[in-house]
């Protein structure tokens, strides 16, 4: 359907689009994201073990967002920055709103998992207890289970005149003990310290004798029950479990990291040591107890979070992945493989035949891993070239086949960005071993990471050499292409295979290309050519002719893009976004972006694809791509946005895909002018859909 220009009241001057009215504030908008998140453990309809899923998911991403973002404000802080962010708000505010808006959020979580899940666990015969809950016999066992695997492993820390503040390492747990010792002059109080041993199992089983349930108690609890042991001749008056969060993203300077592996290895080592940036206490604790913390780790009371269950949610995987318990989880499903690829032995054949796009995890990861291992054994395959960002470890398939390319005495060229948050060390070891096996391994740049998704395989053909590529909106892991939407494009085009080789020409040499026939390429013209077609929608809806823009992806932080929608808007451009995460555009502010639509899923996938759609006068484009709209994607990484040429494909991406994805009125929120977002839900007499399972039972088909 094209989308046609219409009216709109007088807009608002462009020169007042710098109003920190029409923005909202990126970190508010990401807690907004998390909430969404939070939301899906509190939907009934969803198995049990896929909400206490969601709850783990979002504890992880929680710490994670201390860890960088909340870091990177309280580093401005302490650098006495004062410039307000384009929503309005000075770091120090910005601190501050977050803290505010989080202590409205977390007894909700904590709510759903004590109130809710937890019992629905126990009904289901998974039970966490507390030691003192045990009959006499299985506290019994659990002590024998203490001195021979607990005991050992721990190390308990005194702090006093003679013995500092221990190091709290990052996301640890511990336990905070009140001490009674007597002596001639009374009765003396000491503080000590007891780290829960991340190396043991958070969820201690416990003997299940017949009843046939899965009981558990916590570490934590166990080793507080024994700590007259670890203190002999002591009272032991309370013991409160606290937890800090540190800043733990990579700060390096370009100046400084000639030799980038070292460099990285040298930052991942530091990481343990990173400010504090949290601390999370248990709730009931003295506040002398919480003060001397702060004090301690040079913490304020904007940074210390009371919590009433539960700390370190990221734990709940063990219960998750606990083996059995299928009725409590999603129905598992098996990615269709497209028919066009059925028994297929030789997929460049294929690919010479036409272009192929999978769209996971509806359907296949293989034919990726396909490609790439018969490019390795191919003998006429002559070079293969690869950026990788994140693999699924240590037996990645991708990996593997990179490494009997390279001992099969091809020339290999692969791009590893060891900066990929989270996985760097998994990344250098790759690095080295490909290096080993005779690859040529170029770490990316110091002030670059290297996102983008690409394979370049070139092949002596009987017609001549031909460049066979793939383009990927995610990361080379066959194990995340189960959890997230992604899209997959073979083809053997000669302009993108041109374009493609000056991608690798610039990332392994001195190549200075500043401009690209197809591709969109980032940081060089992918945020340009995105400007410019939003432009050149204004421009069409002015002339009266089609226009229109829908767009899926992850987040839309940059300024300037926000602008220039808001311009397209005020043009009389309709607009449909769909950004899963974060946010900072206001929509449906009369004048300015009332006609635009900002959407966000949340299910069992990760929304990870992106797909962006101009309708151009009628004649539509249509592109996939690695890149989000945030300033770090369009100006520091280093990204691609790809062209899809065949009419088919486009057709469906901007037909089907995106207007089944718009169209989802059972797991869609709708960004709502406060910055709040509401749930959909079906209408009267409308159907309910839920475009991922949509997508699914079409892949079943």
């Amino acid at each position: 359907m094209v989308l046609q220009a219409h009216s709109t009241p007088t807009p608002i001057p462009v020169a007042t689009l710098d109003d920190p009215s029409l923005y909202i504030s990126r970190e508010l908008s990401w807690v907004e994201f998390n909430d969404r998140v939070l939301e899906e453990a509190l939907d009934a309809h969803t198995p049990l073990m896929e909400r206490l899923k969601f709850v783990a998911i979002y504890g992880t991403n929680l710490d994670e967002f201390f860890m960088i973002r909340v870091a990177a404000i309280k580093q401005q802080i302490e650098a006495q920055v004062v410039r307000r962010s384009e929503d309005g708000r000075t770091p120090t505010e910005h601190l501050a709103a977050i803290s505010e808006r989080l202590r409205s959020s977390l007894p909700q979580q904590m709510r759903v998992l004590n109130d809710d899940l937890l019992p629905a666990l126990q009904r289901e015969g998974i039970r966490l207890l507390r030691v003192s809950e045990l009959d006499d016999e299985t506290q019994n066992v659990l002590e024998r289970t203490f001195d021979d695997s607990v005991f050992p492993v721990l190390t308990p820390l005194a702090v006093d005149s003679g013995h500092p503040f221990p190091y709290i390492s990052n996301l640890s747990l511990s336990l905070a003990v009140e001490l009674e010792e007597s002596t001639r002059e009374g009765v003396e109080l000491h503080f000590a310290r007891v780290k829960i041993p991340p190396t043991l199992p958070r969820f201690v089983p416990v003997q299940d004798g017949d009843s046939g349930e899965r009981r558990f108690v916590l570490l934590e609890d166990l080793i507080a029950h024994h700590l007259d042991v670890l203190f002999p001749g002591m009272h032991v008056r309370d013991s409160y479990l606290f937890r800090v969060t540190r800043d733990a993203d990579l700060d390096l300077q370009e100046d400084e990291a000639d030799d980038l592996l070292r460099a990285i290895e040298s930052e991942l080592r530091r990481r343990r040591f990173g400010e504090p940036v949290r601390l999370e206490i248990e709730r009931g604790m003295p506040e002398y107890m919480r003060d001397f913390l702060c004090n301690s780790l040079e913490l304020e009371a904007v940074d210390v979070y009371e919590i009433d269950g539960l700390m370190a949610l990221s734990d709940l995987w063990q219960i998750v992945n606990l083996p059995g318990y299928e009725h409590l989880r999603d129905k598992p499903f098996l990615p269709a493989i497209p028919k066009r690829l059925i028994g297929v032995t030789d997929i460049f054949a294929q690919i010479r035949e036409g272009d192929i796009m999978l769209h996971h995890p509806y359907e296949s990861f293989d034919p990726v891993i396909q490609f790439l291992q018969q490019a390795a054994e191919d003998p006429k395959v002559l070079a293969i070239k690869a950026t990788l960002y994140r693999t699924s470890g240590k037996n990645s398939p991708i990996v593997r086949a990179l490494l009997t390319a390279a001992e099969n005495e091809k020339q290999v060229a692969v791009i590893i960005e060891l900066k990929a948050r989270f996985d760097e060390e998994n990344n250098i070891e790759w690095a080295k071993r490909l290096e080993r096996a005779g690859a040529h391994v170029v770490y990316g740049f110091a002030n670059q990471k290297v996102h983008a998704k690409t394979l370049l395989v070139v092949r002596e053909d009987e017609d001549g050499l031909r460049r066979y590529m793939h383009f990927g909106t995610g990361n080379y892991n066959e194990k995340t292409a189960l959890l997230y939407t992604d899209l997959s494009l073979f083809t053997c085009r000669p302009e993108l295979g041109a374009d493609d080789t000056q991608v690798f020409n610039a990332l392994t040499g001195f190549s200075k290309v500043t401009d690209y026939e197809d591709l969109w390429v980032a940081p060089v013209t992918l945020h340009r050519e995105l400007i410019a077609r939003i432009d050149r929608e204004t421009e069409h809806a002015r002339a009266g002719r089609p226009s229109g823009i829908r767009a899926k992806i992850n987040a839309l932080t940059e300024v300037e893009v926000v602008r220039a929608l808001y311009r397209a808007s005020q043009a009389g451009v309709k607009i449909d976004l769909l950004v899963r995460g974060m946010c900072v555009l206001r929509p449906h502010v009369p004048g300015v972006s009332e006609n635009i639509r900002v959407r966000s899923i949340v299910g069992r996938f990760l929304e990870h694809s992106r797909i962006f759609v101009f309708e151009n006068g009628g004649e539509r484009e249509t592109f996939m791509s690695s890149a989000d709209w945030m300033g770090r994607n369009l100006d520091r990484r280093v990204e691609l946005a790809v062209p899809v040429l065949d009419p088919v494909m486009a057709e469906t991406l901007a037909t089907h895909v995106l207007t089944v994805l718009l169209s989802d009125n059972v797991k869609s929120r709708e960004l709502l002018v406060d910055g709040s977002y509401r749930r959909l839900t079906p209408r009267n007499g409308e159907m309910p859909i839920d475009a991922q399972r949509v997508f699914l039972t079409q892949a079943q088909a």
